[in-house]
């Protein structure tokens, strides 16, 4: 029965996309299913993993974290993404740890199968290194943002690519510990940029929402430019 679940999920999905049903099939057979409690790790930084990981329900956190424990969150996957290509494909250490943000429930798509898919189909193997190749693209992105920008510059940039409309709905892990960890600074400092941008206009906070009032005053603060 979960494996029809999958089955159905599966030719939905953009890298699997043109595979014939027999296929499909074969790699939803193949599939475990896992559900991950809330701070559960996924998978650790150093780990071989052999498994594609397809979310089903749930969020997670991608981060690195150094000797004296402080955490930079490398991004958030959410609900229908498909994850940890480059461990699956390349059959070497993962870099980074996944950690359950919340009740997590995951497909592990085991590495034999989706070679075999991968050898016989080009088109998909296409497909997936165009979606690895994205991911690195964010991860370049990231990495500017973090050497060249302000704490408030990252803040407002991140505002304005993940709210939809003017409005960023809170989640129960979406505190400023966590906000913090992926703006690669602490939660006193974030707590400052806040209080100043609220106090400027720009934005209003609560425990449900983060309200956008001045788009264009923001982006300026993200140092974001019209194209």
């Amino acid at each position: 029965m979960q494996a029809d679940i999958l089955l159905k999920r599966m030719q939905a999905f953009e890298f699997l996309r043109g595979l014939d049903h027999e296929t499909l099939a074969q790699l939803a057979a193949g599939a475990l299913w896992k559900v991950f409690p809330p701070n559960a790790v996924v998978f650790w930084e150093g780990d071989v993993e052999s498994n594609l990981f397809y979310l089903q329900y749930g969020s997670l956190k991608v981060l690195r974290s150094s000797v004296d424990g402080r955490e930079q969150v490398l991004r958030f996957i959410d609900t229908g993404e498909v994850f940890n290509e480059v461990g699956v494909l390349a059959n070497k250490p993962n870099p980074a740890t996944a950690v359950a943000l919340e009740e997590s429930g995951i497909w592990l798509i085991p590495r034999h199968a989706l070679e075999k898919v991968v050898l016989t189909h080009p088109q998909t193997a296409l497909q997936i290194i165009e979606n690895m190749a994205d991911k690195i693209i964010s991860l370049v992105t990231l990495a500017a943002d973090l050497s060249l920008k302000s704490v408030e510059a990252r803040f407002a940039k991140l505002l304005l690519d993940q709210a939809e409309g003017d409005v960023i709905e809170r989640r129960r892990w979406t505190n400023q510990t966590e906000l913090a960890a992926h703006l690669g600074t602490v939660p006193d400092v974030l707590s400052r940029v806040i209080r100043e941008l609220t106090k400027a206009g720009l934005i209003e906070m609560d425990r449900q929402q983060i309200r956008i009032l001045d788009r264009a005053r923001l982006a300026e603060r993200g140092l974001i430019q019209d194209e």
